[in-house]
Formats: C-alpha cells, sequence, structure tokens
C-alpha cells in the first residue's frame, strides 16, 4: 500500500542534505542506476566496482559506500547497506526515494521507475542441499526480524498459508516477534539462477547469535528453534540458510514495487558446525555470475 498523496514530502521525512543528496547515503538522485548490487561490508563495494568501468561516482558515509559505472553495456549502482535489516531499511528507502520522488518540489514522480536490486552476501546452510560453497538465491525469504510488520502493505506481499504453516510446524515460542515470508519475483530468480544457484527458502534473522541458534554464555529462549527450522518441509519447500537481511530487502522492496533477490554464498555448514572462512574465491565467481545476469 502506497502513499499516493500529491502533497510535497515535508524536509523531516525526506531529508535532503545541503548539497542535493539523501540523507543516509549521501547519492544524489543522478548517481542512481537502474541495475543495483548492494553487499553489507563498504569493502566489498570496491571489490565488485573493481570489474566496472566508466565510474561515475564514489560515494562513502557511515557504512554506505556507493560507486556507479559500466559493465559491458549495463550501468550498476553498487552499494553497501551495512549488517542487519534496519540498515536495509533506510537503503531500499533511500533508493526508491533517489528513483521516484522530484528532490525539487518533494513529490512523488507520475511515473514510476523500477529498480532491479540484487543482494550478494555470505550465509550459513542448514541443510544437506546446501553446503559450504553453494550460491543459494532467496527465492522466498523469511522474517525473523519484524521490519516489514510496520508497513501497511505487509499482508499483500507476503505469502500468509506459508507464514501460518510456519508458525505451527516451528512451535513459535519467540514473543513479541512474528515471521513473516515474501516471496521473489520470477522473471528475477529465473534470470539470475541457472544450474549453478540454487533456489533455496532463506531465513533473515535480526541478529547474528541467539537468533540464529548460537549458544555462547546464555540461554535460548527455544534451544530447539533450530532443530525445527532444518526439520520445516511443506509444498517441497525446505529452509536452506540463515542471514540477516533479505526479508526486509525482499519485504520492503516488494512494498515499493521494484524487483529484489538476495543470493548468498554458503560459508558456514550450521549441520556440520564447520566455518569456511577463506571464501573469498567463491564469492569472487558469484560477483562475477550476478555482474553477468543482472
Amino acid at each position: 500500500m502506497l502513499n499516493n498523496s500529491k502533497q510535497p514530502i515535508p524536509p523531516s521525512e525526506l531529508i535532503i542534505n545541503s548539497d542535493g543528496s539523501i540523507f543516509h547515503l549521501h547519492m544524489k538522485p543522478e548517481h542512481l542506476a537502474d541495475k543495483v548490487i548492494v553487499c553489507g561490508d563498504p569493502a566489498r563495494v570496491d571489490n565488485i566496482a573493481s570489474f566496472l568501468t566508466d565510474i561515475e561516482c564514489n560515494i562513502s558515509s557511515r557504512e554506505f559506500h556507493s560507486i556507479t559505472g559500466m559493465y559491458q553495456g549495463k550501468r550498476i549502482t553498487v552499494l553497501s547497506h551495512g549488517i542487519g535489516g534496519d540498515n536495509i531499511e533506510i537503503v531500499m528507502n533511500e533508493l526508491d526515494m533517489l528513483a521516484n520522488v522530484d528532490f525539487d518540489t518533494r513529490l512523488v514522480k507520475d511515473e514510476f521507475r523500477k529498480l532491479d536490486i540484487i543482494r550478494i552476501g555470505t550465509s550459513g546452510g542448514l541443510q544437506d542441499i546446501s553446503p559450504i560453497g553453494t550460491y543459494v538465491a532467496a527465492k522466498y525469504a523469511i522474517g525473523f526480524d519484524g521490519v516489514l510488520n510496520f508497513y501497511a502493505g505487509r499482508d499483500q506481499v507476503c505469502d500468509l498459508a506459508f507464514e501460518k504453516e510456519l508458525m505451527k510446524q516451528l512451535d513459535w515460542k519467540i514473543k513479541g516477534l512474528l515471521p513473516y515470508v515474501v516471496e521473489a519475483p520470477d522473471p528475477l530468480v529465473d534470470r539470475i539462477c541457472k544450474d549453478d544457484i540454487l533456489k533455496g527458502v532463506t531465513i533473515a534473522a535480526n541478529g547474528f547469535y541467539a537468533p540464529q541458534g548460537r549458544k555462547l554464555r546464555f540461554e535460548l529462549a527455544d534451544p530447539d528453534l533450530n532443530r525445527k527450522i532444518q526439520a520445516f518441509s511443506w509444498n517441497n519447500r525446505i529452509i536452506t540458510n540463515f542471514e540477516m537481511e533479505s526479508s526486509a530487502l525482499a519485504g520492503i522492496g516488494a512494498v515499493l514495487g521494484h524487483n529484489v533477490l538476495t543470493v548468498c554464498c554458503i560459508i558456514a555448514g550450521r549441520k556440520a558446525q564447520k566455518m569456511n572462512v577463506d571464501y573469498k574465491q567463491s564469492l569472487q565467481n558469484l560477483i562475477r555470475i550476478v555482474l553477468e545476469r543482472i
């Protein structure tokens, strides 16, 4: 459900810096390409952008680092978002404002500009079909982060039957938090996912330790949650991996009308309790794949 008001967006809501850039990202509308690759690590932006030519901008602000350039005739923006769904909420809204709001009048533009946004990330595998080294796309993104529940269009973009079954099979015990499920658009999934990328079901947790079932010096609210997650099966769908951003990206992207997908390189095997810290080459190969197909 979008706000179709023809009234200017107030300065307290649409915050534009004195140089004409958007508040957090420090990008200007002319810096944004229609094809956007996002990643968590600001340093990874330089790595991805090393494949680009004709660099137009190179902007850093806090954890947000953006570069726009060309790859084989395609204009692409590469942008870091930091860690977590709260950062994704900032990035998705500011990208949309850059694309669809006139910064001079503060009015929503009459013609909608749709963005293709692909997140390249790392993730922990939960199943035998998603071992270390696998590339997994979030055909379905499950949100343990709660961000999308603040948006009025939440139910219209979510798979409510999937959510109901998830709550049932997981015997949900986490107080004050309801998971949500968002499906990525088929045309984008089919374009990005060939035989080398698994179409999976990805959980985005709102933390790295307890929300993903890691036990250190504390007890877990539901010590059995990861076992139930790994055992979940419904309509030929099993949950393949954990990460921290895919659901907010997919959900807000769907509410705003953009094409969004997360693709991750599996670097941790949660069942086998193994970790690959030397994953740079595998991630480099995934970057090349996404650049070719975006």
